[in-house]
């Protein structure tokens, strides 16, 4: 049986799980931390080279966080002239390779894996979490080029957070203005942007995950709380029977997600996904839900404090340089990057940029 074949099957009998159990016929929606899972993800790149030098630059994981993801090995097949794991700005991690000009296709097979586990928060009472230090406090509070903190993004932040109690009962705040006052755009291109300040300036408040957690992310900082974008990968169908909020096959080469993390004094790292509350209310079947039904209600509560483990997360990156790129930065790297002939490929069209994702389960 070849490997392409065994990735289906495995994939496919953690599907078939998940539909034998309608959510309707499942718990609450409520991830909570019971086992480690360990996934294999592939990446798989065929770029025609039309007589051009190629350079490519595929994510991999590179957040080890240890209550909820441990980042594995990586290597990597193919035809390429040099192919090197860099680091990029922010930590992020990818491998980066190279092709002479030449004919025929620039392959490269990425194979990553990664350990999660279901993450969630007691928010009920304070704990010992780890001190933020002053670098990265200054890291997770600074602006970048599509999330500025000054301007029209501090003064909506501060409408939002007046008169909070503490940090946690501002964070809540901002999480609940995005869920009430945004809306998932399902003609977003990919993930979004994540152009905070235009979408505040123009009062456009929809988008996709890129776009309404970097809103949370950037409402935050101009609060004055440390937060952070997490851009990865569904890998894996929902425990709890939600479509929207996993994978539906082994194939995920569209299945990119952001989320967020703010850090809170008394409890540290919280994790925060009010775009994955948009998009419940906008893809779950039968598509017709709001806000006031309960299937919303559940994931609203659930995703301040807690997500679920069918997810990977490659990097907490933004305005990220790549090695040896013709083409300017990325506001993040959530997606393999390419140029053939230092003109860089639409990552948004795997059709035409010509690449695959894959991933299945292994034994933990």
């Amino acid at each position: 049986m070849d490997r392409n074949r065994r990735q289906v099957m495995a994939f496919g009998g953690a599907a078939l799980v998940g539909a034998a159990l309608p959510r309707w016929a499942a718990a609450a929606y409520a991830p909570a931390p019971s086992g480690w899972r360990r996934f294999e993800v592939v990446t798989r790149l065929e770029i025609p080279r039309a007589g051009k030098a190629v350079q490519a630059w595929v994510p991999v994981p590179s957040v080890t966080e240890g209550d909820w993801q441990r980042a594995g090995e990586t290597d990597w097949t193919g035809d390429a002239a040099e192919a090197r794991i860099a680091t990029v700005t922010g930590g992020a991690r990818c491998v980066h390779a190279t092709w002479p000009a030449g004919k025929g296709e620039a392959v490269l097979e990425v194979r990553s894996t990664v350990e999660t586990q279901d993450r969630a928060v007691d928010l009920s009472q304070p704990g010992t979490p780890t001190p933020l230090g002053a670098e990265e406090r200054a890291l997770y509070t600074a602006a970048t080029d599509l999330i500025p903190t000054d301007g029209i993004v501090r003064e909506r932040a501060l409408s939002i957070t007046e008169g909070a109690a503490d940090d946690l009962e501002a964070a809540r705040r901002i999480y609940a203005w995005i869920v009430e006052e945004t809306q998932r755009n399902p003609e977003t291109r990919g993930c979004g942007l994540g152009d905070v300040g235009s979408m505040l300036a123009m009062g456009d408040l929809t988008g996709k995950c890129a776009d309404l957690n970097a809103l949370f992310v950037g409402l935050a900082r101009a609060a004055g709380l440390p937060a952070r974008d997490v851009y990865g990968l569904r890998v894996a169908p929902s425990a709890f029977g939600y479509k929207s909020l996993g994978a539906g096959s082994s194939d995920v080469t569209k299945a990119q997600h952001c989320r967020a993390d703010v850090y809170l004094e008394r409890f540290g790292w919280v994790p925060a996904d009010p775009a994955d509350v948009r998009k419940v209310v906008l893809e779950e079947p039968p598509k017709t839900l709001t806000l006031a039904d309960p299937e919303v209600q559940d994931v609203r509560a659930a995703l301040f404090g807690a997500w679920e483990g069918n997810w990977i997360g490659y990097n907490f990156a933004h305005d990220v340089v790549l090695p040896g790129a013709e083409g300017g930065p990325l506001p993040f790297l959530m997606y393999p990057a390419a140029e053939v002939g230092g003109v860089r490929l639409d990552e948004l069209d795997p059709g035409s940029f010509r690449y695959t994702i894959t991933a299945r389960e292994l034994d933990a």
